[in-house]
C-alpha cells in the first residue's frame, strides 16, 4: 500500500505541480503527517521533493525532474485496452487521437505487460450500442463540444419527444453524456436541469454569453437527477398479459424494464405464461399489439379497451384493401 501511495504522490506531483498537503491527503485518505512522512521517504529514495509552507505553500517537485514510470499494474495496463465502440470516439472526433494515445501507453508499458495488453485489445469488444435500433439522424457534436469546452451558452432548436414543431431553448450546458449509444447533451433551462436528446436537436448556436451553472454543480451530479427521473417515474397502472411460450423471450427483451413479477402461471408446463407489467399510462400498453395473437392482456379493463380500439382503427385502414 506504502509503494502504491508513494507512486500517487509522485504522479500527482508531477502532472499537478505544487499541491496543498491537506489535498494529497483527502486524495489519498491518510492523514497530513502520513503524508510528509512519504514525502521523505520520496527525498531519501533520491527523489527532488521538497515543501514550502505558508498560504501558496505545498509540496513539489524540482522544476524539470520527470520520471518516465507509469506505475501500471498489470491488470491497469489490460484495463486501459478495454475500450467502448469506435463510434463514440469518431462522433467526437477523437478516433486518430485513441489511437497515437494508445500507441504511446503500448510504449510505456512495462514489456512484461505488453503482451496481455495487446491480447486483450484484441479478444475484447465492447460495442455500447443497443441491437435493432436503426440509423439515427446525424448530429454534428462540434457546436456542442465548443459550448461545453468554451463555457458558453447555446440557443437550440429542439424537437422534444411527441411534439410536432421544435421550439427554441437557451441553454445553459453542463455537459455530454452517451449513454447505450445516445448522445445526450445536459443542461440548464432558467436554473432547472434539462436533458436533450441530440439526434432531435435541429440547429445549435454557440452564443457570446458566458453560461451560467448553479454554484458547485457538476455534470454528473446534474446526470444523477435527471437519469433518476427517467427511471423512476411512477409506473402505478398494473397490467397480467398471457404470453405464447414461444414469443417469451423475444416479449421480456421488448419489456424487459417494465416487468415487475413474473409468476408461474400455468405451473410452466403449458403453451402461456403469465406476466405482469407496470406502466405510466394506458396508451404506453398499445405497444403489446406487436406481439399481435401471441399476446392477451387479461386485466385491467381500460388496457383491453384501448388495445380494441387500437386494433380496430388498424383493421379499418387494411379491411376494405
Amino acid at each position: 500500500m506504502k509503494s502504491d501511495r508513494l507512486l500517487s504522490i509522485l504522479l500527482l506531483l508531477q502532472t499537478r505541480g505544487r499541491v496543498p498537503a491537506r489535498d494529497l491527503a483527502q486524495r489519498l485518505d491518510v492523514s497530513v503527517r502520513t503524508i510528509y512522512r512519504d514525502i521523505e521517504a520520496l527525498s531519501a529514495a533520491g527523489v527532488p521533493v521538497y515543501a514550502e509552507r505558508g498560504r501558496h505553500g505545498g509540496i513539489e517537485l524540482l522544476q524539470g525532474f520527470r520520471t518516465d514510470v507509469t506505475g501500471l499494474t498489470a491488470d491497469e495496463s489490460r484495463a486501459l485496452f478495454v475500450l467502448a465502440a469506435q463510434g463514440a470516439h469518431a462522433a467526437l472526433g477523437l478516433d486518430a487521437a485513441l489511437a497515437s494515445a494508445l500507441r504511446k501507453v503500448m510504449a510505456a508499458l512495462p514489456a512484461p505487460h505488453r503482451p496481455a495488453a495487446e491480447l486483450t485489445g484484441s479478444r475484447i469488444l465492447v460495442d455500447e450500442s443497443r441491437w435493432l435500433t436503426g440509423p439515427r439522424r446525424p448530429f454534428d457534436l462540434d457546436v456542442l463540444q465548443d459550448a461545453v469546452f468554451a463555457d458558453r451558452r447555446l440557443r437550440l432548436r429542439y424537437r422534444s419527444s411527441g411534439a410536432r414543431e421544435a421550439r427554441t431553448h437557451t441553454a445553459d450546458p453542463y455537459g455530454l453524456v452517451s449513454k447505450a449509444g445516445v448522445w445526450y447533451l445536459v443542461a440548464d433551462l432558467a436554473g432547472a436541469p434539462r436533458l436533450f436528446r441530440v439526434d432531435r436537436i435541429r440547429t445549435a448556436t454557440l452564443t457570446d454569453a458566458p453560461v451560467v451553472r448553479r454554484p458547485g454543480v457538476a455534470l454528473a451530479d446534474v446526470w444523477e437527477v435527471l437519469k433518476r427521473r427517467v427511471e423512476e417515474q411512477p409506473r402505478d397502472i398494473d397490467v397480467t398479459v398471457r404470453v405464447h411460450r414461444s414469443r417469451l423471450d423475444l416479449f421480456l427483451r421488448f419489456t424487459g424494464a417494465a416487468v415487475r413479477e413474473l409468476p408461474d402461471g400455468d405451473g410452466g408446463t403449458g403453451e402461456w405464461v403469465t406476466v405482469r407489467l407496470a406502466y405510466g399510462v394506458v396508451p404506453e400498453a398499445r405497444s403489446l399489439l406487436a406481439f399481435a395473437e401471441n399476446v392477451e392482456v387479461v386485466s385491467p379493463v381500460e388496457v383491453r379497451e384501448e388495445l380494441a380500439r387500437c386494433a380496430a382503427a388498424v383493421t379499418a385502414v387494411y379491411g376494405g384493401s
